[in-house]
């Protein structure tokens, strides 16, 4: 098991924001990738913890032929763009968007005078040339809640062999996933596979059992092992 700390890393950004990136995977970032940073899993490539400026925002850009799933950790996003124009995110919503060949457009804005905090995950699409997609989930307290991957005959979440997990764990709480993993700990702490990890640790190995020592906000990041 790996533990990459995020406060080990560079902090970077762009307009009204500044983020921390930890996933920078090779296949698509090459010579481009940062130093420090790791290899996603199955299809998931790029992960940052970001920081929005009071009243900051990304502005209008474009994806293609990408997922974008965005957690929030604290404060709002008020989501603009060509997929569900006007969204308001909240304290711990998910919000997953798909790009697809027909792509999408967003910006995505800070509307509070404060400081928020925002995770955002990135994962190639399995197949080219799909429509574009949004979902937007609120994750149940005390446990782990998908919100990205499953098979292609259910409609709750963007299907995929590479899934992701956001849990609002209570002290207590235990999570056990099977196979090859990456989590990352976005609020609290606890052990991981006996280990005390805490908020910006981000943590890969095979086979996860973790124990919430306080009210924790986990994100895991794993593949289909059912094929």
């Amino acid at each position: 098991m790996e533990i990459l700390h995020r406060d080990d890393l560079k902090r970077g950004g762009f307009a009204g924001l500044r983020e921390t990136r930890l996933v920078m995977d090779r296949r698509v970032y090459d010579e481009r990738a940062e130093s420090g940073t790791w290899d996603g899993i199955g299809n998931f490539v790029y992960l940052a913890d970001a920081k929005f400026l009071p009243n900051g925002e990304t502005r209008l850009h474009g994806h293609k032929e990408i997922d974008v799933i965005s957690v929030m950790v604290e404060g709002r996003i008020a989501h603009e763009g060509s997929l569900e124009h006007g969204q308001l995110m909240g304290s711990h919503n998910v919000q997953a968007q798909r790009a697809g060949g027909e792509g999408f457009s967003h910006n995505e804005i800070n509307p509070d005078n404060t400081e928020n905090r925002m995770i955002q995950l990135w994962v190639l699409p399995e197949r080219s040339g799909e429509p574009a997609g949004y979902k937007l989930y609120s994750p149940a307290e005390g446990a782990m809640t998908r919100v990205y991957g499953g098979s292609t005959d259910q409609d709750v979440t963007l299907d995929s062999h590479t899934l992701i997990e956001v849990g609002l764990l209570a002290s207590g709480n235990k999570v056990k996933i099977n196979g090859p993993f990456v989590a990352y700990v976005t609020r609290g702490s606890g052990r991981l596979n006996g280990k005390t990890v805490g908020d910006g640790d981000l943590i890969r190995g095979e086979g996860l059992e973790f124990d919430a020592l306080e009210p924790t906000q986990l994100i895991v990041v794993h593949t289909d092992q059912s094929n």
